[in-house]
């Protein structure tokens, strides 16, 4: 008789491992095991959520790896809640959540050429049969995953990828900043597909960009890939159509009927449906031709108008794609090699601090000019306090800096060995009293800012503000004439702007009679702006654009404004809580009183006209969400008519949403506003309730 006892206490202990294995886990693995979840869920959310990351995909991709490496030693059940093992989410709560018919799953990322390989050796084990497995090389963008829906051939949605599994509904944006076929058209076109690709923004548009911010005294976008997902997530459907975007179609979620074997296959379609595909895109057989391929796009990226960081490699059978399958967050049969970060040595001269219109305080490397992708460096951002100490970045150092994809530089290290060794470490506090700065760091965030609201370098950040195009867009009052305003005495504040003359400016260098009649007549002009840029030029915290138009068409003036309670405010539709309260606190200052008062006097505007009849604003107050394709009407053209009738169009359908306009193919919207309850109207019902008098 043979006794199983040993055999069933040794299977009970293997299958105790994995718990014994993080019990076994010393208190130091233990501690940056909980360290580095923390830092990965935080890095998630700024990159994925804020579109605003600190630190390089290379550091990120290194915390993501170290915390793998401790986690193999968890249970599956515990390690499977990691921020580590989830695809980032980008859904934020303004927006409609739609579910992808198939997951758009992250990709795994490599950064040499022996994982690279590596990823090969795995598939061929799945593949026995093919010695060179046939693969589909195409350049990264940088940019934003998008999924668009087209049914019949006729575009319908299109959504982020949000966690993987749902998304957020961008549909009004994509049609407004992107430049895609809304109609298939030329060869087999499936009944139902959704089309896969990257939204990315062109460096000339990205420059554009920036140019006004700095003509506006803004702190400049750090890249295109940033702007980009912010862009996309646009509220302000006037800033929306201020800024053009594009995207690359790569390849496919859901395809019914299934008509296509190879994603090259796909690849050909979709450039005769004139969808816009990278003319970089390679096939290859075997590894060693990827790895050539890889070289050869890694040569070219600089000729492109876009940010590329990679190459992505796919196997090109769609039945081979499937069998191989997928983790929790990323396909078996892909995988991304990353791009050496282009870098450069220099010496770091000094630190000093930008201050922003809020006078938030960001510190900046001052450094002896280097060349870099390109171009010369003479400055790099810091991002803030905490970076600087994490980093130990002394002034004298030796620094590398980076460029990958970062028209703003940013400092990676310092080469500690060849610091002086009478070195100190960077104290910001000790920077701010050199200065003269009096400033407080904000509770709960990394950023400090000055404590006095009138302090020098704040009141110029404000006028310049004031004037910009976002605000009372005033023509040749840029940074640069605010500064030599401000030098030279003529002004102290926004309202002083109004009482300058032309015997004023005339004196000022660089200013003739001509120039200086063009500098009045454009601040005489811009009375007549309409009153929610003068709201938005206050420079009052948390006030946007939006925002100002939101208080402006339910309060009708400066006046009711500044008399409303917080609560009051907050009752606003688009107004939150936080604004509510700062534009309350803003307008019971004596000193912001004052200012108003003397844009009165100078003649400003500060209410809109008496309304001449009850007709006069049909939609007042209301918001109107606006789905589908209108008969004759483009989302434009209906969103000016909304406007123009005193309401409010949103992106999102919610409880707030007082009418849905909808047209053809309205989807998920439509669903939504019937289960709320909303009342939805099409053309011929939206013409005839602006032309009533009842709303």
């Amino acid at each position: 008789r043979i006794d199983r006892r040993p055999r069933l206490h040794l299977l009970a202990l293997v299958s105790q491992l994995p718990r014994m294995a993080s019990t076994l886990m010393t208190p130091t693995q233990r501690n940056r095991l909980s360290d580095l979840q923390v830092q990965v869920a935080y890095h998630n959310e700024r990159y994925f959520r804020n579109a605003a990351p600190e630190i390089s995909d290379f550091a990120y991709d290194a915390l993501k790896r170290e915390l793998l490496e401790l986690e193999a030693l968890l249970p599956d059940s515990e390690a499977s809640t990691s921020p580590a093992q989830q695809v980032g989410d980008d859904r934020l709560d303004a927006f409609t959540t739609v579910a992808h018919r198939v997951p758009m799953m992250s990709l795994d990322n490599t950064y040499n050429q022996e994982e690279l390989f590596a990823f090969d050796e795995r598939l061929r084990k799945r593949f026995p049969d093919t010695e060179k497995l046939p693969y589909v090389i195409e350049p990264k963008i940088d940019g934003v995953a998008i999924s668009l829906t087209f049914e019949n051939g006729t575009f319908t949605r299109a959504v982020t990828r949000g966690n993987g599994i749902e998304g957020d509904d961008i549909t009004e944006n994509a049609r407004l900043m992107i430049d895609f076929p809304e109609v298939l058209t030329g060869g087999e076109i499936p009944e139902f597909i959704e089309i896969r690709g990257e939204i990315y923004m062109t460096y000339e548009e990205f420059n554009r960009i920036n140019t006004e911010r700095d003509a506006s005294g803004k702190t400049r976008y750090a890249n295109p890939r940033n702007l980009t997902a912010g862009s996309v997530k646009l509220l302000d459907r006037v800033d929306a159509r201020n800024r053009s975007l594009n995207m690359i179609a790569y390849g496919m979620g859901t395809c019914e009927p299934a008509v296509f074997i190879k994603l090259s296959d796909l690849h050909r379609s979709l450039a005769n449906w004139n969808f816009p595909t990278s003319p970089m895109v390679q096939q290859a057989e075997g590894i060693e031709s990827v790895w050539e391929a890889i070289h050869h796009l890694d040569q070219r990226r600089a000729e492109f108008a876009y940010p590329t960081d990679g190459a992505v490699i796919k196997l090109d059978p769609l039945t081979w794609q499937k069998e191989a399958g997928a983790t929790a967050k990323a396909p078996r049969w892909a995988i991304a090699y990353k791009f050496a970060a282009e870098q450069a040595e220099t010496l770091l001269e000094a630190i000093d601090v930008q201050i922003g219109r809020t006078g938030k305080l960001t510190p900046v490397a001052h450094l002896k000019p280097v060349l870099v992708a390109g171009t010369t460096v003479s400055r790099a951002t810091l991002h803030n306090e905490d970076e600087i100490a994490r980093k130990d970045i002394r002034v004298g150092d030796t620094v590398v800096i980076e460029k990958a994809g970062e028209i703003i530089p940013q400092v990676i290290r310092a080469i500690t060995d060849r610091r002086d060794s009478a070195s100190q470490p960077f104290s910001f506090e000790a920077l701010l009293e050199e200065r003269g700065i009096d400033a407080e760091r904000i509770p709960g965030e990394a950023a400090w800012r000055l404590k006095d609201a009138d302090a020098p370098e704040m009141l110029r950040r404000r006028v310049i503000h004031f004037a910009s195009r976002p605000c009372m867009d005033i023509e040749h009052v840029g940074e640069a004439a605010v500064n030599m305003l401000f030098d030279a005495g003529l002004i102290e504040d926004a309202s002083d702007l109004y009482r300058l003359r032309v015997e004023d400016i005339e004196p000022l260098e660089r200013y003739a009679q001509k120039s200086a009649e063009n500098m009045i007549e454009a601040i005489l002009e811009s009375k007549k702006c309409e009153l929610w840029r003068f709201i938005h030029g206050l420079s009052i915290p948390h006030i946007g654009a939006q925002s100002a138009k939101d208080l402006v068409r339910f309060f009708r003036s400066v006046s009711a404004i500044s008399a409303t309670s917080a609560e009051d405010l907050e009752a606003v539709d688009g107004v939150g809580a936080i604004v509510a309260e700062s534009v309350h606190t803003w307008f019971k200052d004596e000193a912001n009183q004052a200012l108003i008062e003397r844009f009165r006097q100078h003649g400003l505007e500060l209410a809109l006209p008496e309304r001449e009849d009850s007709g006069t604003l049909q939609l007042d107050g209301k918001t109107v969400v606006i789905t589908g394709t209108l008969p004759s009407l483009s989302r434009d053209e209906a969103t000016a008519l909304v406007e123009q009738a005193g309401g409010r169009t949103s992106g999102s359908v919610s409880k707030k949403t007082d009418y849905l306009l909808a047209g053809e193919k309205a989807g998920s919207k439509l669903s939504k506003a019937e289960k709320l309850g909303v009342p939805v109207i099409d053309e011929a019902a939206f013409r005839s309730l602006i032309a009533s008098d009842e709303t």
